[in-house]
């Protein structure tokens, strides 16, 4: 399918997006930003001025802000990619091994083999699929994370995936099925060059780095095995001594905690700060949505601060609020797959913001929003 590119606004050079198997071109306009010109539709809960951060829920270096507000939307019509890989309607192959399915008078696009940052999907249910940015894909001949947040309809398919790998050195197939790695999502730090940069080289040095660190924090008996020697991000973080260092800041028990505690306080997202520094905010457009995620997004987070040295910094609420606070830049760049998606990336004074934005009737809101520090 291909994802129609709108104005960008701001200033600039041209950018170029691949989605859906097309190359995608944002047009850069120069003068002040006007997001009016982004499209039209219900005004969503990042509506400027409409987030208010709650006190941090501190977990080592790792300070975890709520963030309450804006209006909560109904999304209980919204698949999630473990809901769908765990009921078999959502169905994942590599893009060039799939030539026997065909939906309609959709034929899969022929290739001559499996590619490193393409995958086809399915959504074989009659829910429309919510795919977030960072969520990893496990099996065939490398583990990816998907590269951007995206909605895909009911009966939607064959969709071309816009995915990164997240497993350097391996082409072989490890398995013909495909699942998700619906423990944990790809931490801040390797999320960033895969939605910001699009660079599959960037993901890689990210992935080696963040092995490294584990790798470093652990004995040498606790480096045997899954994490010694491979280059998996999700083996190392699914290995038992990754799993009982995440556990030092938690575990499930904390996991649960912290999400009974955002859903008494209603909230929607969280601004994320790791050594005393705000670098990451995620904010749906109901506190059920959150909850659907919360597991797989705590442990990203927790998976950034375990990874990152440790300091005696604690972060301020006040920088917390300024940061989620302003979601406006000099630039953005807006794509949309008319009537069912609007995706905006808006560039600002050191950061990114993200934010999706469903357009069909039964989801004319901003569905999620990402915000990094670059």
């Amino acid at each position: 399918m291909r994802v129609a590119p709108q104005c960008v606004l701001g200033k600039g050079d041209r950018r170029w997006f691949a989605l859906g198997g097309s190359l995608l071109m944002g047009l850069l306009c120069l003068g002040t930003a006007n997001t009016s010109q982004a499209g039209t539709g219900n005004a969503g809960p990042g509506s400027e001025g409409s987030y208010r951060v709650l006190p941090a829920i501190r977990r080592g270096n790792l300070a975890i802000f709520p963030v309450v507000g804006g209006k909560s939307w109904n999304t209980s019509q919204l698949l999630t990619l473990d809901e769908g890989i765990r009921s078999g309607e959502v169905v994942v192959t590599e893009a060039g091994s799939d030539r026997g399915l065909v939906r309609g008078q959709h034929p899969v696009p022929v290739h001559s083999g499996a590619e490193v940052n393409r995958l086809v999907l399915y959504n074989n249910s009659g829910h429309p699929l919510l795919l977030l940015a960072g969520e990893i894909v496990t099996g065939g001949k490398q583990d990816r994370v998907i590269g951007a947040d995206r909605i895909v309809p009911p009966k939607g398919g064959p969709i071309d995936l816009n995915v990164f790998c997240v497993e350097p050195g391996r082409w072989v197939e490890s398995s013909a099925k495909f699942g998700s790695m619906g423990a944990q999502m790809a931490q801040p730090s390797v999320r960033m060059p895969a939605m910001a940069e699009q660079n599959q080289s960037e993901v890689w040095a990210q992935v080696r780095a963040s092995n490294a660190a584990v790798a470093n924090s652990l004995s040498r008996s606790e480096s045997l095995g899954d994490v010694h020697g491979t280059s998996s991000y999700a083996k190392v973080f699914a290995s038992p001594p990754v799993q009982a260092r995440l556990d030092e800041y938690g575990g499930h028990a904390s996991e649960e905690a912290i999400l009974s505690e955002l859903r008494s306080k209603g909230a929607v997202g969280v601004v994320v700060a790791v050594n005393g520094r705000v670098e990451w905010a995620d904010a749906f457009a109901s506190s059920e949505l959150l909850g659907k995620y919360w597991p797989k997004l705590m442990r990203s987070y927790v998976a950034e601060a375990m990874t990152s040295a440790a300091a005696a910094e604690v972060a301020d609420i006040k920088d917390a609020q300024s940061f989620i606070g302003n979601l406006s830049g000099g630039r953005e760049v807006v794509e949309t797959e008319p009537g069912i998606f609007r995706r905006t990336e808006t560039t600002g004074d050191g950061y990114r913001v993200f934010m999706l934005h469903g357009l069909s009737p039964e989801s004319d809101f901003d569905v999620h929003i990402t915000k990094m520090m670059d």
